[in-house]
């Protein structure tokens, strides 16, 4: 079966094709290339990174994933011990801690990593943890972590926000 997704990325970088050698370490689901399902959260991206970084200007791609069934997929479906403990091994070891092609699941909010550390240092407990990593909104992640998957990803456009 085959399930066509529409995703968006938002960057303080202009580029035409996407390089998982640029992915950055120690994030949520492991070194990879992250999108959304929400164009307005990846707006927000764009205009976050370009306030923090600088660089080259403010952007939002427009991607198209075809999902097949030689993809190896992990989904989560909600904020579940289950993603919290998949989230800690990649933000604390680094690199790629599975052998998934893609990865779907929420996007925990701006205080990640501090929570994060204060459940691994055993301050919290796994509900309060949960309970602190919600979202006000409904936000999602999906990354792509193999040259596999690229190559089910087509670029549909990109929009300029500033320079």
């Amino acid at each position: 079966m085959e399930t066509k997704i529409r995703l968006y990325h938002g960057s303080n970088e202009e580029f035409s094709t996407v390089d998982l050698s640029k992915s950055k370490d120690k994030r949520d689901f492991g070194r990879g290339f992250y999108m959304t399902t929400l164009k307005e959260q990846a707006e927000s991206w764009a205009i976050r990174m370009y306030d923090r970084y600088g660089h080259t200007g403010s952007y939002v791609y427009e991607f198209e994933l075809t999902i097949t069934d030689d993809l190896k997929m992990r989904q989560f479906e909600g904020l579940t011990e289950e993603w919290l403990e998949f989230v800690i091994e990649n933000r604390t070891k680094g690199s790629l801690q599975h052998g998934f092609d893609v990865v779907q699941g929420p996007v925990a909010n701006d205080d990640t990593r501090e929570t994060i550390n204060y459940y691994i240092d055993g301050i919290y407990s796994i509900p309060e943890t949960l309970r602190r990593l919600e979202y006000k909104h409904s936000n999602d992640q999906i990354s792509i972590h193999t040259g596999k998957a690229l190559s089910h990803l087509m670029l549909i456009r990109k929009e300029i926000y500033a320079k």
